[in-house]
C-alpha cells in the first residue's frame, strides 16, 4: 500500500528542529498533517495544520489522538535530546524509552499503516575514525539517549517481524540548518544563521580540525523521512541516513571564506559517541532522494552561488 498525500500523518515532536522541517515538507506535498508535542504552539502563529499539545507517554490519550483523527502514518520525532537527558534523566526515560514504546504500541495496537521512527547514529558509539559503519554493524551506544533509539528499534523490529506492524528506523547524523535553537550545539545552526553577519561573530565547534564529523541537512532529513513514509515498501526495517562525513578543518576554512566578521574557534574534543565515515548505500539502492551537499547549502545561504 502507497501513503498518499490524502491520508493523515501524525509527527510526533512536531514542534522541534527535525518536526518543524517535516510538517512543512508534508503540508507542501498535500498531506494532513497532526503535530503533536509537549510545547504549546504560540497562541498568535498562523498554521494550516493541526496543533496538540500532548505527552507521548500517555498511551490512553495518545491512542485517543490517533483514533480520533483516523491517522494513517506516524512519524515518530519526540525525544529528550542527550544534554538535557543528562540534566533530567527521569523525564527523559519517561519519553524517549516508555514513550516510544506507547508510540511502537498504540500504532500496533490502532492499526496505523506504518511508523517512521527517527532514529539517531549514536546507537553505534565511538568506532574509530577511519572505519565505515553499516547497519549490520554492532550497536554500542555510549549515553541513554542513544540507548533509548536501540530499544525502541529493536521493540519495532520485533512488532514488525512477529505482528505485522509495518515499522521502519532513520539513523540521523548530525542535523544541522538554521533554526534549530540549540544551546549546547548552537554551531549547528549558526554556521547558516550568521553568514551574512554584518558584524564581527564567532561560532564554536568543540572538535579538533582533523576530526571527522557526519553531517545533513535538516532538510535533507525530511526528505528522508517522507520517502520512507510514502514507499509502498520498505526492504528493511533500518537505514543509516546518507550524511556527508566533512572534516572539521574544511568545515572552519568554508564558513569564514564566506564571510570576513566571522571567525570559526576550534576546540580540542573528538566526536565521540558517533561513528565518522557512513555507508548509506541500503537507503540509495531503495529511494532517490538526492540531497545538496553542505558547503554548496553554506555558500547559497552567503548568497555566494557558483
Amino acid at each position: 500500500m502507497h501513503s498518499e498525500p490524502n491520508k493523515s500523518v501524525l509527527v510526533t515532536g512536531g514542534r522541534g528542529f527535525i518536526g518543524r522541517a517535516v510538517v512543512k515538507l508534508l503540508r507542501r506535498k498535500g498531506y494532513p498533517v497532526i503535530s503533536l508535542d509537549r510545547s504549546p504552539a504560540p497562541a498568535n502563529e498562523l498554521r494550516g495544520w493541526l496543533e496538540l499539545e500532548g505527552d507521548v507517554t500517555e498511551g490512553a490519550n495518545f491512542r485517543s489522538v490517533v483514533r480520533a483523527h483516523r491517522i494513517h502514518s506516524i512519524i515518530h520525532l519526540a525525544a529528550i535530546l542527550p544534554t538535557a537527558a543528562q540534566r533530567d534523566p527521569v523525564t527523559a526515560y519517561e519519553v524517549n524509552f516508555k514513550g516510544g514504546r506507547t508510540v511502537v504500541g498504540e500504532a500496533r495496537s490502532t492499526g496505523v499503516h506504518r511508523l517512521v521512527f527517527g532514529s539517531s547514529l549514536s546507537v553505534y558509539g565511538t568506532y574509530p575514525r577511519d572505519r565505515v559503519v553499516s547497519e549490520s554493524d554492532r550497536a554500542a551506544p555510549e549515553d541513554s539517549y542513544g540507548a533509548a533509539k536501540s530499544f525502541i528499534e529493536g521493540f519495532g523490529q520485533t512488532s514488525r517481524e512477529r505482528d505485522g506492524g509495518d515499522f521502519v528506523s532513520l539513523r540521523i547524523g548530525r542535523v544541522v540548518g538554521a533554526g534549530s535553537n540549540s544551546v549546547t550545539s548552537a554551531w549547528r545552526s549558526q554556521i547558516f544563521e550568521l553568514l551574512k553577519s554584518e558584524q564581527p561573530a564567532e561560532i564554536c565547534i568543540p572538535y579538533r580540525p582533523a576530526e571527522r564529523i557526519l553531517v545533513v541537512h535538516v532538510d535533507d532529513v525530511a526528505e528522508m523521512l517522507l520517502a520512507l513514509l510514502s514507499a509502498s515498501r520498505t526492504e528493511h526495517a533500518i537505514y543509516n541516513a546518507p550524511c556527508e562525513s566533512i572534516l572539521v578543518g574544511d568545515l572552519k576554512r568554508v564558513v569564514e571564506s564566506l564571510n570576513p566578521y566571522l571567525t570559526v574557534k576550534l576546540g580540542d574534543d573528538r566526536p565521540l559517541g558517533n561513528p565518522q565515515m557512513l555507508d548509506f548505500s541500503r537507503f540509495q539502492k531503495e529511494f532517490t532522494v538526492k540531497t545538496i551537499p553542505i558547503f554548496d547549502r553554506l555558500r547559497k545561504a552567503a548568497g555566494k552561488e557558483s
